[in-house]
């Protein structure tokens, strides 16, 4: 007989439901107690499945509520119900999938899916054949319910349908698809959307009906319903990533579909429908399908770009000073740290190449991406598309809105002008020094948020500001963004601490003139600013000293800076997160003021060393008693790791006292074998800044070390991986003959990263420089490899700056030569190449070329020298050969600039033999 309910025990739970909708928090938490304590008896569930699918005389919320509490149980304690009542769960679900409320079969299809997520499929294997029976169903009702129920778990569990034995989406699939020209919008929008979860996988069983797929979409291109419209634009724009390839016969009829959906009437359809500009960008085919709409889309992007009423309202713009409301705590977004990556002093721009700064978060409390956003990111990857040549259409439209009477329209055409800064660059050039004083003049304007867009899209043009006459344009824009750091209005407060940030970047020691205005501004934001953009401004403070380094170590900079921050510092609490912003900070601060620093470090430092060490045992503690001890947040441990390299690297030798008082190795040694790759990367950075800091206290640990670290030289984690060997490369130049033990240990691993396929460029620097750091202090256990790595090694560093890592790196190359010279002959010209890529190399290097290059020369006779020296592109043969110049011109090596233009591919003709491959190079 099936489960009946205890009438009492019923309506105790039915009380319970009635006062879990009690607005009063007390009553709230007497419910939550007594759901615990009902949690205990096993057919505790039994009454809530039999109250959302049994009990119609109830109404619907109360009814629902019963099933989202179920819900909860399934996802906390589904393992631990009785079979029975799993049994007597599931088959109320299937029975019910059709109730005539929408609100209970939404209800049902999430409790399924719950299930579903615990269980797997492969538990309850009569479910999708029930719901799929379901859907021929004449009711209504069955058939919309157990469609919301598929979609749900086609959403939640697309992969798993698909990797299913079975393969229930044989079936499904063509189910879904009969469904599309069905009469009810709802059917037809749910049929759609649980297709739309295969697309991007390339799910066979979808991509053997992708035409009868393609022609369904189009059949609803037109229709009424929003949802339905919703769903094709979504599927178009994946398919466009997908099967451009099916797409292509219609692709102008869709591109002007896709122009239409952009100004649909309802924004959610507009949106999805923006997402395809986006997507095409990123064919190859773009430019060659949009060529004869392009005219006609650029308006359309920067009419979406305009806020609507609605986004007004969301963001207060009529409030214009708001700088003393406080911050509600929900309105600050959780801050993540990115943990310290060491690259080598040479390289070109960022560790990992990359600046966030979309910039369309200029209205970021508008909590979803919108059609504001979507339109000015489609307009800047266009612009990245087409270049220069979407400016015929683009700048009528900017003279008619920039300078509109609508501050709403100018606003937007202020956001145009930022949004083609990277693609239409060339192009504008000529027209910023009319356009950059005007929007310098629009950082006064009436409107908060016109002001806020104008700080954002300056910092746009900051790199060509930069190289102007600083009178005309730098001087006037830094200081109008620095009053804006100090406007009444919080988001402009916002934006122009973010565009000053890019401006100091792009600055650098251009703006040392100015740093006691700069920070006089600053620091009088501290007392000024509220919670959120108090963490903006420990940013803006970091990447000033991070642009000007050690020009801000002077005692009056240091006088007006270090107070309110170590002030912010003494009021945290160690469990803050409020810290990682202010860690941050003070380690750019730290490693710029060097000794300036001095004053404050020891409070610091110790400071940074408990909070790594309470990580630490919290960690241990969670381990050995998960139940009741919480895991840590180990952002705490990465900052303070990473604020005690900014310390070493900011004071050098003064810290080895702190090091010697300090239990802070035996830490490092935890740290480095943390399983969170972010911790094991700011350890790595740590031991290297420790390594030329006070080597003498990290010496004594290098046996324990160096296993670690050669077990950390995997390229699957970049930056790890680059610290690793940035630190091994410092150790060995310490060390000195002493790191022999350790070089089988590492050298294998580094040869493998140098030659494979696709390393980024900083990780092939550092392993390059390290590989011949390793070469300089143990030529004879090194040299053996030279012609494993030597190609890949001369390629990585020819178009490094002169630099002491360069001079070291080189040094070792040249002694692994003199020990195997066979080793360099097959890629010599490769060699000669990166001895031509020094500017000015020291006295005794220089030497060492003129004897490797010398001895070669010697070697293979003059006849042979010159067969060689003739398959030299010019600019090297200019370096290496003119008037039999080895000694003459070689060493003095090619611009940066000029090596920097030349890919060179030596092979002779019909061979595919390396030049130099038949010569015998003998000892030298």
């Amino acid at each position: 007989m099936a489960w009946q309910p205890e009438d009492n025990g019923l309506q105790q739970i039915l009380q319970l439901l009635k006062e879990s909708q009690s607005p009063d928090n007390a009553t709230q938490r007497n419910v939550q107690q007594k759901l615990e304590e009902l949690n205990k008896y096993p057919d505790f569930n039994n009454y809530l499945i039999f109250v959302l699918t049994k009990l119609k005389t109830e109404d619907d919320p109360t009814r629902s509520l019963s099933g989202l509490i179920l819900k909860n149980n399934v996802r906390a304690h589904f393992e631990k119900f009785p079979s029975e009542v799993t049994t007597f769960i599931k088959q109320e679900c299937l029975n019910n999938i059709g109730d005539p409320s929408p609100l209970i079969r939404a209800t049902i299809g999430i409790l399924v899916t719950t299930i579903v997520a615990k269980g797997e499929l492969r538990n309850w294997q009569e479910l999708l054949p029930s719901l799929c029976n379901s859907l021929d169903s004449d009711d209504y009702n069955v058939c919309e319910g157990a469609f919301g129920a598929l979609q749900k778990i086609c959403e939640d569990n697309a992969e798993d349908l698909d990797n299913d034995s079975t393969r229930p989406l044989n079936i499904l699939i063509p189910k879904f698809l009969q469904f599309f020209k069905h009469n009810s919008p709802k059917i037809r929008s749910h049929a759609i959307a649980c297709v739309n979860q295969f697309i991007i996988s390339r799910t066979q069983a979808l991509m053997v009906h992708i035409d009868s797929f393609i022609e369904n979409l189009f059949f609803l291109a037109a229709d009424e319903d929003t949802d339905v419209r919703k769903n094709v634009c979504r599927a178009l724009v994946m398919l466009v990533e997908v099967r451009m390839d099916r797409l292509i016969p219609q692709i102008n009829n869709i591109v002007e579909y896709m122009m239409c959906r952009t100004q649909d009437d309802d924004d959610s359809v507009a949106l999805e429908a923006c997402e395809f500009w986006l997507s095409l960008a990123e064919q190859p085919i773009c430019k060659e399908v949009l060529g004869s709409h392009i005219d006609r889309l650029i308006p359309v992007l920067v009419k979406g770009m305009k806020y609507s009423e609605i986004d007004i309202i969301l963001l207060k713009g009529d409030v214009e000073e708001d700088d003393m409301v406080p911050d509600k705590e929900s309105d600050i977004k959780p801050r993540f740290h990115k943990s310290k990556s060491h690259t080598q002093k040479h390289t070109d721009g960022d560790a990992d190449g990359e600046l966030s700064d979309d910039g369309y978060d200029d209205d970021d409390s508008l909590s979803d991406w919108n059609l504001r956003k979507c339109s000015a990111a489609a307009l800047d990857v266009l612009a990245n598309v087409f270049r220069d040549d979407i400016l015929p259409v683009l700048l009528p439209i900017l003279k008619e809105t920039l300078f509109h009477n609508s501050w709403e329209i100018k606003e937007s055409g202020i956001l145009v002008l930022g949004a083609i800064a990277e693609g239409c660059m060339t192009g504008m050039i000529p027209h910023l020094p009319e356009l950059i004083p005007y929007l310098i003049s629009c950082l006064g304007d009436k409107k908060a948020l016109v002001r806020s867009i104008t700080c954002w899209t300056l910092s746009r043009y900051a790199h060509w500001v930069v190289g102007q006459p600083h009178e005309q344009y730098l001087k006037p824009l830094m200081e109008e963004l620095l009053k804006r750091v100090l406007d009444a209005n919080k988001r402009v407060q916002e934006a122009a601490c973010s565009a000053f940030a890019t401006l100091e970047e792009e600055a650098c020691t251009e703006l040392v003139p100015y740093l006691g205005f700069i920070l006089e501004t600053l620091v009088f934001a501290f007392n000024k600013y509220q919670h959120k953009n108090l963490l903006i401004l420990y940013d803006a403070i970091g990447t000033l000293a991070d642009s000007v380094g050690h020009h801000l170590n002077k005692q009056e900079y240091v006088n007006m800076l270090m107070p309110p921050l170590i002030e912010k510092w003494n009021v945290l609490k160690d469990e803050d997160k409020d810290l990682f912003p202010l860690l941050e900070c003070l380690s750019s601060v730290a490693t710029a003021l060097q000794s300036g620093f001095l004053p404050y470090c020891e409070p610091v430092y110790r400071r940074c060393v408990s909070l790594v060490e309470q990580t630490l045992n919290q960690n241990f503690a969670n381990q050995t008693q998960p139940d009741s001890v919480d895991p840590p947040d180990k952002d705490f441990m990465i900052v303070a790791l990473d604020l005690l390299s900014g310390l070493a690297e900011g004071l050098e030798h003064h810290i080895d006292s702190l090091v010697a008082n300090s239990n802070i190795l035996k830490l490092l040694y935890q740290c480095m074998q943390d399983p969170m790759p972010e911790v094991r990367q700011s350890s790595f950075a740590l031991l290297g800044d420790l390594t030329k800091a006070c080597f003498q206290h990290v010496k004594p640990c290098i046996g324990e070390f160096m296993p670690i670290l050669a077990q950390n030289l995997n390229p699957e984690f970049i930056s790890v991986c680059n610290n690793a060997t940035w630190s091994i490369g410092e150790i060995s130049v310490k060390m000195g003959n002493e790191m022999q033990p350790y070089i089988t240990l590492v050298i294998g691993p580094l040869v493998d990263i140098i030659n494979r396929p696709n390393t980024p460029k900083t990780l092939l620097e550092n392993t390059a420089i390290t590989i011949g750091r390793l070469g300089l202090v143990c030529p004879p256990e090194v040299a053996p490899m030279l012609q494993q790595f030597i190609r890949q090694w001369c390629s990585s560093l020819r178009n490094i700056r002169d630099n002491e890592e360069k001079d070291s790196a080189f040094r070792g190359v040249c002694q692994m030569i003199n020990v195997n010279p066979g080793g360099v002959i097959q890629d010599f010209i490769f060699f000669c190449d990166a001895v031509a890529s020094w500017s000015q190399p020291k006295a005794d290097l220089k030497e060492m070329f003129y004897k490797i290059l010398h001895g070669f020369k010697n070697q293979v006779g003059e006849e042979n020298w010159t067969k060689f020296s003739d398959q030299f592109p010019q600019p090297l043969r200019e370096r290496h050969i003119e008037g039999h110049g080895v000694k003459g011109k070689c060493c003095q090596g090619i611009s940066h600039s000029t090596m920097g233009q030349h890919t060179w591919g030596w092979h002779r003709e019909g061979e595919g033999q390396r030049v130099g491959g038949p010569l015998q190079y003998t000892a030298l």
